[in-house]
């Protein structure tokens, strides 16, 4: 092969990975297998299409060998192929930020309420959660937070919070988080906690985020 037909090929195999990333749908799959594997059931829920719709994505996220299946009886279980799959949605996102005004208006408006988001850089954060002077929870679902979850970080599904509320104190300011920037429970935590007299606000990361800036995740 010459030197021109190498590099073409190349750059195809790269495009394969651009290609299979051209589906907003398969963004989103890729921040929710981030969370750990899921069944293919699981995923349709949380995307809100139906299971042809989501295999037919999963298929083409496969082909490009960013995740991978396996049966467990009647059902298939997605899984990325690795932490690197889950940096590259986190830096796709970056340059997203950067670049495109449209991103920018609408990222806006989701974070609308800046006076939520606790203002302390990562490692601060976390070494005051090490102390105990915040409590930083984690209010995915259980499974997701076995996975692996923020240092320091206990686990309160955001179903099970307004039942748990007694086992948080009211004396240290709460900080929650879920699966990053886009994802809203956070923001229904903290609008929980704050009714219930709280002190709550919420950081955007999630584990991917925690990986893409070289920082240790633990797991249950």
């Amino acid at each position: 092969m010459d030197e021109r037909s190498l590099k073409t090929t190349l750059y195809e195999q790269v495009a394969r990975i651009g290609q299979a990333l051209a589906s907003p749908k398969r963004l989103e799959l890729l921040e929710l297998l981030a969370q750990g594997e899921k069944t293919v059931d699981a995923l349709a829920r949380q995307l809100g299409i139906d299971l042809r719709l989501t295999s037919a994505h999963l298929k083409a996220l496969r082909e490009a060998r960013l995740v991978v299946g396996r049966r467990e009886g009647k059902f298939m279980v997605y899984r990325l192929t690795g932490a690197d799959v889950a940096v590259l949605g986190v830096q796709l996102r970056a340059v997203a930020e950067t670049h495109l005004l449209e991103f920018q208006n609408a990222f806006a408006q989701l974070v609308a309420s800046p006076g939520q988001l606790a203002p302390r850089d990562r490692k601060t954060l976390m070494a005051q959660a090490q102390r105990g002077e915040v409590v930083v929870i984690d209010v995915r679902p259980a499974s997701e937070y076995a996975s692996a979850h923020l240092p320091h970080a206990r686990s309160l599904p955001l179903d099970e919070l307004r039942q748990r509320l007694a086992a948080l104190p009211r004396d240290r300011e709460i900080v929650a988080y879920c699966r990053g920037p886009f994802c809203l429970m956070s923001d229904e935590a903290v609008a929980i906690l704050q009714a219930e007299g709280f002190q709550a606000r919420k950081i955007l990361d999630g584990v991917s985020e925690w990986q893409a800036a070289g920082l240790a995740v633990a797991a249950a």
